[in-house]
């Protein structure tokens, strides 16, 4: 019996070393990296402001410049941040960014950085239409900078046109100094638009970088639609789906080329009382050459074509007998004038021209699938360009 003492006391030793409790080990606390890398002097602007978190997930990030917040979202798996666009040249940022892993401590990253000057710039020339101006439903947007693009897809990526109503749209360039906006179908009437340009610091070429930011917002006002038979030598303008103008006219009468009323959809472009209009290729003397003045004109195409007053009642609603405009009696010509928006759509049929799309704004001669081939978003990743990631 007195053996069995010692041999009893090694089991419990044996049990009670089993029953050992392990520490566990902390968890890592995340970590962040900012892009680019606080502290810089020259960083660069094409590229926008990238935060990450490694171990863990984005609870907060806050990035400012002259005291206003930058834009930016977070990616489903919030772990990467990115602005929504580049950023200014010769500016300062700050960086505010906190990381929570599972458990253990967060990790907060602050500080600023400062963005390189920038060799060239460019920027916005001139935009059509006008900022605050109420237009037709036809209404395209057009961008004109004032110096050659060479990256035009960067810079395309940068412009934003937003509104009430969704509507499918799409850029094309037309030149290196020139990119247009058309929707797909017209625009909803009575609708608010805004149109952004995000330029700052995009890469519009080697050397080249956008100088600043740009919006302007236009209004889209009733929708009036024009529809004109140069066979049945008539005009009907219809507003928000019911006529109310009818009137009788004479078109080109098709002698030749440019006499020749184009078919097709025009948009009302400008409009003079009076406007001086010239014989296209002749001189005072030849057969044919005038020099006249003609009011209530409202033009509609690049190739001399308005609609416009004319006291040729003899002919209107008979016979083509004009040079290749549309006239009418001057005062339905003249209510035509008072009551037309730039942009407002002008429907000719009946000739043997076609209007061509880049005559004036014949943009909607374009079906959508040719339309968009003039887009260079087709490069889904521009070298040296700010590639969007939403």
């Amino acid at each position: 019996m007195r053996r069995a003492v010692p041999m009893m006391l090694v089991v419990l030793l044996l049990v009670c070393g089993c029953a050992a409790v392990t520490a566990e080990t902390p968890s890592a606390p995340p970590v962040v990296r900012v892009s680019p890398a606080l502290d810089s002097r020259h960083a660069r602007t094409d590229h926008g402001v990238v935060v990450r978190a490694l171990g863990g997930t984005l609870s907060r990030v806050l990035v400012y410049e002259g005291g206003e917040p930058v834009p930016g979202r977070l990616d489903d798996s919030r772990t990467i941040w990115r602005s929504d666009w580049t950023l200014k040249p010769s500016a300062e940022y700050t960086v505010n960014a906190t990381a929570s892993g599972e458990a253990g401590p967060s990790t907060v990253a602050a500080g600023r950085f400062h963005t390189r000057a920038a060799q060239r710039t460019f920027q916005v020339a001139s935009t059509t239409p006008l900022p605050g101006e109420t237009v037709g439903v036809g209404m395209p947007v057009i961008i004109d900078f004032n110096g050659p693009i060479t990256d035009k897809a960067a810079v395309e990526r940068a412009l934003e046109v937003t509104s009430v109503t969704p509507a499918e749209g799409a850029w094309r360039w037309t030149s290196d100094t020139q990119v247009i906006y058309r929707t797909r179908r017209f625009w909803a009437a009575r609708e608010q638009i805004t149109v952004s340009a995000h330029l700052a610091g995009v890469r519009g070429g080697p050397g080249l970088y956008g100088a600043t930011d740009s919006t302007f917002a236009f209004t889209v006002g009733r929708k009036q639609t024009s529809m004109i038979d140069t066979k049945a030598h008539q005009m009907i303008v219809e507003r928000d789906g019911e006529v109310v103008q009818r009137m009788a006219i004479s078109a080109g009468n098709a002698t030749t080329r440019e006499y020749t009323t184009t078919s097709g959809v025009h948009l009302t472009m400008d409009k003079g009382n009076p406007v001086r209009m010239i014989s296209p290729g002749r001189q005072e003397g030849d057969p044919g050459f005038y020099d006249i003045m003609i009011d209530h004109a409202v033009r509609i195409s690049n190739s001399g074509e308005y609609v416009h007053a004319k006291d040729n009642v003899w002919a209107q609603g008979r016979v083509n007998v004009s040079h290749g405009c549309v006239n009418a009696r001057p005062d339905q010509a003249a209510w035509f004038y008072d009551s037309s928006l730039r942009g407002d759509p002008v429907i000719i049929t009946g000739t043997g021209r076609e209007l061509e799309w880049d005559n004036g704004w014949g943009f909607w001669q374009l079906p959508w699938e040719k339309w968009t081939l003039g887009s260079a978003r087709g490069d889904a990743d521009p070298a040296g360009g700010w590639v969007s990631k939403r």
